[in-house]
């Protein structure tokens, strides 16, 4: 029998979050797998990244990572429109300014989101094993 482990992590403070950016360190994700559903404050990305927790590390995993409390979105040097542009997440940073986070999204190429955020509440949850 085949077992799949998938794995669930939710981030609720900055060395939590070190952990996940760890473990997306290099995923691939799609312009058109990147979903803000403003009214309810979610940002949700849909990203493809190497199963660093195991020691099978060249493995492949979707994973989805969402962003709770959101209220603000900003994106430098990423064209939108490119629903096929495809970028490589490099790391995830979170700054504290007044009352509120900053959560950067660093990629490939000096592209950054910056999210805004009322409260840190981040999930990665594993989908399904990718085969090579």
């Amino acid at each position: 029998m085949d077992k799949k482990y998938l794995k669930k992590i939710i981030a609720k403070s900055p060395e939590d979050l070190q952990f996940i950016s760890a473990c997306c360190h290099q995923a691939k994700v799609k312009i058109s797998d990147m979903r803000y559903l403003q009214k309810n404050k979610i940002f949700i990305i849909f990203l493809e990244r190497y199963n660093r927790e195991t020691e099978g590390k060249k493995s492949k995993i979707n994973s989805i990572l969402k962003f709770d409390f959101v209220e603000k979105i900003i994106s430098q040097k990423i064209d939108q429109n490119d629903p096929d542009l495809i970028l490589k997440l490099l790391a995830i940073n979170i700054f504290k300014k007044n009352f509120k986070y900053e959560i950067f999204l660093l990629f490939s190429n000096n592209k950054i989101m910056i999210l805004t955020v009322e409260a840190l509440e981040i999930t990665m949850e594993d989908e399904v094993k990718i085969n090579d």
